[in-house]
């Protein structure tokens, strides 16, 4: 018997080489059970005994991602906002946190309003900026430094290894959202991160039908112990049907995120330095202030995420989404489908983007109607 271990990839594939013991089945099944019986000395005969507390398809998903990420155990939420939401609910009351000015805005919005109810202390810092990031700790006292790395909108690279050490340097705990390039590309918990965060709506499930958040951790201990009884008590444990389409997903997660890699690649080559627009904004463009990190630390592409800003007005910006006719006008990422979206329609008027950004999600659709299509839509937005 070879003694090579399975490649990454081909453990994927396999769903962790799961194979029904009964049946020979290769796909796993699906448990939607609410409750178990304890068996005959009345003790649990798995970790749980009620669905918040999870189940056989949740922790296999939760095993995979494990593997995935090279950590000592994940959890998944019923989406990303609920992930995140517990891990700023697990924080003691009054915990000095460190995390972007500009990042998800669901997620900022948590931050900002736990920092009005004086729940949290929070100071902002510019995404990428390693040094505003090291002024604003408090050595012993701050507790969390998030990181969103490429930072959405504008895609700012963050050095995950030297903000591990300025986080573990005054004591805190570094967490990376890396939502935008998936652990098959970027495992952060290897460049010194404690807690990796990922919303699994993304890229880990690829096909736009459920929404899921994993937080995955190095090392476990009391803060892992907390995150799992916040999602108890919250009852915001992934369900089975969207844990088994995760699964599903996740198994061709290496071939839809090297296509979108390529497409958008392409993409941004073409687009970059057009008429029509002021900038493209893109890691994987030698001209992106984050590249050079990027190439360090994102082994497996740089990931289907882009932003645009266009010429003209916010207006202009609007419009060129309105033409798109292969892009979906829609919010998300990560999907096969291509995505455009107005960024300031979608996030409010109170959040700090430019008006005329626009951010797309490059999916796996022939990369030529990908262009074909933006350049329709520009030249019609553009249009005297």
């Amino acid at each position: 018997m070879s003694n090579r271990k399975p490649a990454l990839a081909t453990r994927l594939a396999q769903a962790l080489r799961y194979l029904d013991a009964d049946t020979g089945a290769v796909i796993p099944p699906i448990q939607p059970v609410a409750t178990y019986a304890r068996d005959e000395a009345y003790q649990p005969r798995k970790p749980y005994w009620y669905r918040r507390d999870g189940n056989e398809t949740t922790a296999h998903a939760e095993a995979i991602i494990a593997q995935l990420e090279d950590a000592a155990e994940a959890l998944l939420f019923s989406s990303g906002m609920s992930a995140a939401s517990a891990v700023i609910d697990a924080m003691a009351a009054g915990a000095h946190v460190v995390v972007p000015e500009v990042m998800y805005h669901g997620v900022l919005d948590r931050f900002q309003n736990a920092a009005a109810k004086k729940r949290l202390e929070v100071t902002y810092y510019p995404a990428g900026d390693l040094a505003a990031m090291a002024g604003a700790m408090r050595p012993g006292q701050t507790r969390l430094v998030w990181a969103e790395t490429p930072n959405n909108p504008y895609w700012e690279v963050t050095d995950i290894a030297a903000a591990a050490a300025i986080a573990h340097g005054a004591g805190a705990l570094l967490l990376t959202d890396c939502t935008g390039t998936a652990p098959c590309a970027t495992r952060a918990l290897e460049f010194g991160a404690d807690i990796s965060f990922h919303s699994a709506t993304k890229y880990l499930n690829g096909h736009s039908d459920i929404t899921a958040g994993v937080l995955s951790m190095r090392e476990t201990g009391d803060f892992w112990d907390d995150l799992i009884l916040t999602r108890k008590l919250q009852g915001t444990v992934l369900q089975s049907f969207d844990a088994w389409l995760l699964i599903r997903g996740m198994r061709t997660l290496f071939l839809r995120y090297e296509r979108a890699t390529e497409n958008a690649l392409t993409f941004a080559r073409h687009f970059e330095g057009h008429q029509a627009l002021e900038a493209v904004l893109y890691p994987g463009l030698p001209s992106h202030p984050g590249h050079e990190i990027a190439m360090r630390q994102t082994r497996g592409g740089f990931g289907g995420m882009l932003s645009v800003i266009t010429t003209g007005t916010e207006r202009t910006a609007i419009d060129v989404v309105r033409a798109c006719e292969v892009f979906y006008p829609a919010t998300s990422l990560g999907g096969v489908e291509s995505l455009v979206e107005h960024r300031k329609t979608v996030s409010g008027e109170g959040f700090p983007v430019h008006p005329r950004l626009l951010r797309l999600s490059i999916g796996i659709e022939d990369v030529a109607d990908l262009i074909a299509d933006f350049e329709q839509a520009l030249e019609r937005a553009l249009a005297p």
